[in-house]
């Protein structure tokens, strides 16, 4: 199979083609390689790679056959290095499969490697020191996003269809938006985290896909989706099957406008453009759209001080743990700066203070919560401003704390973040590209609990409305000459 044929399906369409007979997944996966071998030198978005280990029956799934990458954290499989993008874990080898990773097999996708993460996912952007950073295929001198960077960098580039990734604060979401792939972040409880973990960052993080078709993220959630025996958290089970949601009307939706975060920071005009585009948009679809307040349920500073404290409480724990597991020292010589800070600040961080953080998650989930029993959806730029140059977050951040950092964090994207607080499905939709450099720009959509289904009928019209596969990004798998 050609690198060009390759390239122009998306995973549903590639299965499809393993179905019929018309080629074989070893097919595909060659396919893959070469894609691999054509693009990643240049964008860095694959740390490893590895034959195929499963052959999945024809026909078996919507995705059976296709080739998969998984992010190299938070999903385990057997066998297989997972080094949460930091020096500390440095050949770490999981023992067993993960569920996810149970059900990726299941699923009838085939595992070919795994992408880049920031260290321990703490960041959106992908610049680690364990294997440099990774480079947005639209600009190389940009970032891809983060902390799911590699992920996106690579369906971006055409390597694979669809990928793994994570979401704690926006960690599908923003590089979605940076990269022009679509990025749903579930409903917290909707994807198992286990064994390992029952809950990582206290709820906030969850599991997911970025993928260049709505129907390809659709098809993956309805094959990953459900709770495991020992799960904290459950949402209830969808209805129909969302690659079904997809092709029903959405119906006439009332949707809020939110084009100024909750920190108050100025949103560049482009993505300011792009949102109220969007805006009118559905409008000429038939949904109603009106300028909204979202009450986020406690002042911003309130906000990022929660959640930092929750996140280096947490990140003590896994330094903690690594070092001891690996017999390695927490300096300079086995974690990042910030992360060593971040380390640091979260020892310091008292029970009472930790408790008060949940407490500020639950008021946000419930004020979040309370504002869809209202209107059916939020539109929001999903960034705040294009993909900014590599290197932009670590200048001037050699002197922040675990909060300074989390600061530093949340002002690069203040949209998204609230949603993984409360609890509530997510999207990001590449509607939009800056008339001035030709960089994606995403918009993001949020829905009430449970309520992926809106949000997948929604994305499917504005697919169709609006469509935005004919757009490349410079490095590009379908254009290079196969071997």
């Amino acid at each position: 199979m050609e690198l060009h044929e390759y390239t122009q399906y998306d995973a549903v369409g590639l299965a499809g083609l393993v179905a019929r007979g018309e080629v074989t997944a070893a097919e595909l996966t060659s396919a893959a390689e070469a894609a691999l071998a054509a693009v990643n030198p240049r964008i860095n978005a694959v740390v490893e790679s590895w034959p195929a280990e499963d052959a999945p029956v024809p026909g078996s799934t919507a995705l059976a056959g296709v080739p998969f990458l998984i992010k190299d954290l938070a999903v385990s499989m057997r066998g297989k290095r997972v080094e949460l993008g930091s020096r500390l874990a440095a050949g770490n080898v999981a023992g067993q499969d993960s569920f996810l990773m149970r059900r990726l097999r299941r699923a009838g996708l085939v595992t070919l490697g795994r992408t880049a993460t920031p260290e321990f996912a703490y960041s959106t952007t992908t610049e680690p020191v364990l294997y440099g950073a990774t480079r947005n295929p639209w600009d190389l001198t940009r970032t891809p996003g983060g902390s799911s960077g590699g992920s996106a960098a690579a369906v971006a580039a055409g390597i694979t269809p669809l990928a793994h990734a994570t979401d704690a604060a926006g960690s599908i979401r923003v590089p979605a938006a940076s990269t022009g792939l679509f990025g749903l972040k579930p409903t917290r409880g909707r994807i198992s985290l286990g064994p390992d973990a029952d809950e990582v960052f206290n709820g906030l993080a969850v599991h997911g896909g970025l993928s260049r078709t709505v129907r390809d993220s659709a098809a993956l959630l309805d094959l990953i989706q459900g709770p495991e025996t020992g799960d904290p958290y459950f949402a209830e089970r969808p209805r129909r099957p969302y690659l079904e949601e997809i092709t029903r009307d959405p119906g006439r939706l009332h949707v809020g406008l939110l084009t100024t975060p909750w920190s108050g920071r100025a949103v560049e005009p482009a993505v300011s453009g792009a949102t109220l585009a969007a805006a009118r948009l559905l409008e000429s679809l038939g949904h109603r759209v009106e300028v909204t307040d979202v009450d986020l349920g406690v002042s911003w500073e309130e906000f990022v001080l929660a959640n930092a404290r929750l996140w280096a409480t947490n990140l003590v724990t896994w330094i903690d743990g690594l070092a001891s597991a690996f017999g390695r020292p927490v300096d300079e010589s086995t974690v990042e700066p910030e992360m060593l800070a971040s380390y640091a600040w979260g020892r310091t961080v008292s029970g009472a203070q930790f408790v008060h953080a949940l407490d500020v998650r639950n008021r946000v989930a419930r004020s979040i919560g309370a504002h869809f029993e209202g209107q059916d959806l939020l539109l929001t730029p999903t960034l705040p401003e294009i993909p900014v140059p590599l290197g932009t977050y670590g200048r001037g951040a050699e002197h922040a704390d675990g909060l300074g950092w989390l600061e530093r964090l949340f002002h690069r994207s203040p949209f998204t973040a609230a949603f993984n607080v409360a609890g509530t499905p997510a999207m990001s939709v590449p509607l939009a590209s800056d008339p001035a450099t030709g960089l994606p720009i995403g918009v993001q959509f949020a829905a009430g609990y449970g309520r992926e289904d809106v949000l997948f009928r929604l994305a499917a019209q504005l697919e169709e409305a609006a469509p935005w596969a004919q757009r490349k990004p410079a490095v590009w798998a379908g254009a290079a000459r196969s071997a």
